[in-house]
């Protein structure tokens, strides 16, 4: 079920709300949390049903795991640290099977020359989210981070709707004061004022920016055979701006939600492509998945602690596999690579203590994000290619019509005039949404922002109907989040 969805907002969201609260009205905490567990998974397997058992088989295992790592008198720490090595790569295991066996035998196939059969099968949803959430639980566990071991309370840590599919990845300290708290038991207005006001700004930012967004992109990336100058660096701009408001509108409907019910998860997106550097971008696109990143691989790995060329190993290390959670393909490796090149030269610039001056750093930082993107969305290598070369100058330039009296010299040089944006569907109104997503993105506060120093009065009201029932208007047929992919 998507949060895009008439059966979510006018459906799920409402009934499940009010049952849940209904029941905690009458004082039966239990059979509330048990709805609310029933609720999610019946929320998960809207999408296939056939994986409901998988998830709940992971959740069976991955508690009971965790509840042994506590058990720190009865066993040895030998052997509390053979349970956590089982865990992790049961976990491992199953991520892998379903997300990389296609990507594997595929590259056997390149190298040996074989013909093993792929074995198509269908990523299940939010496993690489799941899996990654109960990997982080083990390992707090194993460091007696973890001081609340309800079963039920463990569902709901996994399940819980509002960030089940794609994050914010959270931790099991972060969730369980929130259910231990007799304040969420009971109906809190702010909160739900607070929830509607940002779940709108999401449903806003993902159906009316990045859907739009997403048909240049597209046609770009898939459809066209080559691409001018302008085709190529509108197709890359319109891909950067529908994963930005894509993935922004995701985490604000996930956090608007998730008010409804008292929850406050941790901010997941907070401005990214105002970052000045590379470092700085990390701190602010997927950022729990950014400090799942710190906090058990790179700092494990050894972190900053062991001299600076085994620092910048760690960083490439962890961005390799950052690469390769987002998807099994050599694209998304070239990607993780990419980055952790950026933020080892980011490193070494910062050592001899140069600084740029703010517009250029913005500059380099948010191009340098824009060109790598295009190794994110490519399905193929030929892609990212065509689009690199049309942005380049490789490939023809097109220019408006009514530039042609005054520009007609260029003609001599190979420039052309007619319709610029014509391979990739585009027209004035693309020129318009990248116009307005730069000034979104750059001068606008986040929702975080908003929200953090929100008035609710008439003006807020008005503000959060306007852009739902924007939304609904436009609502013509569901998309999927781009993060579902991961």
């Amino acid at each position: 079920m998507l949060f895009n969805s008439y059966e979510f907002i006018f459906l799920f969201l409402p009934i499940t709300f009010f049952i849940y609260f209904f029941l905690n009205s009458k004082r039966l905490t239990a059979a509330s949390k048990i709805f609310l567990i029933a609720s999610s998974l019946f929320f998960y397997a809207w999408w296939n049903i056939i994986y409901l058992p998988l998830i709940i088989i992971s959740i069976l295992f991955n508690y009971s795991v965790g509840l042994l790592l506590t058990k720190r008198a009865k066993y040895t720490q030998n052997q509390r640290k053979l349970l956590l090595v089982i865990g992790i790569a049961a976990n491992i295991s199953l991520l892998g099977y379903f997300k990389y066996s296609d990507f594997f035998i595929s590259n056997i196939n390149f190298l040996f020359s074989s013909d093993i059969s792929l074995l198509n099968l269908t990523l299940p949803l939010a496993i690489s989210f799941f899996s990654f959430q109960q990997i982080a639980y083990l390992i707090d566990s194993y460091r007696n981070e973890t001081k609340e071991y309800s079963f039920i309370n463990y569902c709901i840590f996994i399940t819980f709707f509002p960030q089940l599919i794609a994050g914010p990845i959270v931790h099991h300290k972060e969730m369980m004061p929130y259910f231990a708290s007799p304040k969420t038991k009971v109906i809190n207005h702010k909160n739900i004022s607070k929830g509607i006001y940002i779940f709108s700004i999401g449903l806003f930012k993902k159906i009316v920016i990045a859907d739009s967004f997403s048909t240049w992109a597209t046609n770009g990336f898939d459809t066209a055979q080559t691409l001018s100058l302008l085709e190529a660096w509108a197709t890359s701009l319109s891909y950067t701006f529908q994963l930005y408001f894509d993935f922004s509108g995701y985490c604000d409907m996930a956090i608007g939600a998730a008010l409804l019910f008292n929850i406050k998860l941790p901010i997941n997106f907070n401005s990214p492509y105002k970052a000045t550097n590379i470092q700085d971008f990390w701190r602010r696109w997927h950022i729990t998945l950014s400090r799942f990143l710190r906090d058990y691989i790179y700092i494990p790995l050894g972190g900053n602690r062991h001299g600076d060329t085994k620092t910048c190993v760690n960083l490439m290390t962890t961005f390799l596999i950052g690469g390769i959670w987002h998807g099994a393909g050599w694209t998304f490796v070239f990607w993780g690579f990419l980055h952790g090149l950026a933020l080892v030269v980011f490193k070494i610039w910062n050592m001899q203590a140069i600084r740029l001056n703010k517009i250029l750093a913005w500059i380099i930082t948010f191009n340098f994000i824009n060109i790598t993107w295009i190794f994110f969305r490519a399905k193929e290598w030929q892609d990212a290619i065509k689009v690199i070369k049309g942005m380049f100058g490789f490939s023809t330039v097109t220019l408006p019509n009514f530039l042609s009296g005054y520009l007609h010299h260029l003609s001599a040089y190979g420039v052309k005039f007619g319709n610029t944006f014509m391979a990739i569907g585009g027209d004035k109104s693309m020129i318009a949404y990248i116009f307005f997503a730069f000034i979104l993105v750059l001068a606008q506060k986040n929702s975080i922002e908003k929200t953090s120093s929100l008035v609710l009065n008439h003006k807020t009201y008005i503000a959060a109907a306007f852009m739902f029932a924007c939304s609904i208007i436009l609502l013509k047929q569901e998309s999927e989040f781009l993060y579902f992919n991961f």
